[in-house]
């Protein structure tokens, strides 16, 4: 059979009463995850039955437009998602988030459609969409852990970098431990995900691809490229949400403002 075999919504009934048989095992252990097992499968069901509604439309229309208003909608919703992870904020964090993701994530994903696949065109929905997709999903993760740790660090280091803030240290020279390792924390997740991919996981685009029929081969490739880019817009989202929260906390005039830093409600 070439191509994916077509899901109708009973072959996604069979798969929901793995669900139901996890419900079952919550309840005889008294996990109390009933509640948030239903909440959330009903979740990805409506969500995801609304985003293949609207991408339809999107696919269809021979315009780079609405394929950047989607992408827009996502990097903003992926900078929401990241500064709701975070344990403590800042003024602004949401637009440093959207900022990140937006030159991490969005960045990316162009640099791949345009540089490595060279589309024509290089907005063309069926690459660029699923791209920024899977994407912003990982850099959110290493954004919002970059964020948090940044922000702990410089509450739990309070004495370390004010010390160096008063013996001269700029901005930067002064934090840059704490940066560094909140960016090294923002990093983990898809560092371990490339360690084991291929010996442990098959990962998700490519076990889609060769569900669709393509060469294992070529499948692989695809994934590679995926995951580099996903590592970069990582690293390089992290870095400008970690650079960000460091400006927003310690002020022009070299003064450590914790007084900004609120711990979430």
């Amino acid at each position: 059979m070439d191509g994916p075999v077509p899901l109708t919504p009973l072959h996604l009934l069979l798969c929901a009463a793995l669900l139901v048989a996890y419900g079952g095992i919550s309840v005889g252990l008294r996990l109390g995850l009933v509640r948030r097992l239903a909440i959330a499968s009903a979740r990805a069901t409506v969500q995801l039955s609304v985003l293949g509604l609207v991408l339809v439309p999107v696919f269809a229309l021979a315009s780079p437009w609405p394929v950047a208003a989607w992408c827009a909608v996502m990097v903003v919703l992926a900078g929401r998602e990241a500064m709701a992870r975070t344990s403590r904020r800042v003024p602004g964090m949401f637009g440093g988030a959207v900022l990140a993701m937006a030159l991490g994530g969005a960045g990316t994903a162009l640099f791949s459609t345009v540089v490595v696949l060279q589309l024509d065109p290089w907005w063309t929905p069926r690459y660029l969409v699923p791209l920024v997709g899977m994407v912003l999903g990982n850099a959110l993760t290493g954004v919002s852990l970059g964020l948090d740790r940044v922000l702990t660090g410089l509450e739990q280091r309070r004495g370390e970098v004010e010390a160096l803030l008063a013996l001269g240290a700029g901005r930067w020279e002064a934090c840059r431990d704490v940066a560094g390792d909140a960016i090294r924390t923002g990093m983990v997740p898809i560092l371990n995900s490339m360690s084991a991919v291929g010996l442990v996981t098959i990962p998700g685009m490519m076990t889609g691809q060769i569900l669709g029929g393509t060469d294992p081969l070529q499948a692989a490739r695809y994934q590679l490229l995926i995951l580099f880019v996903i590592a970069g817009a990582v690293a390089i989202g992290t870095t400008v949400a970690v650079g960000w929260a460091v400006r927003r906390v310690v002020d022009g005039e070299l003064r450590l403002r914790l007084d900004r830093v609120s711990r979430r409600p």
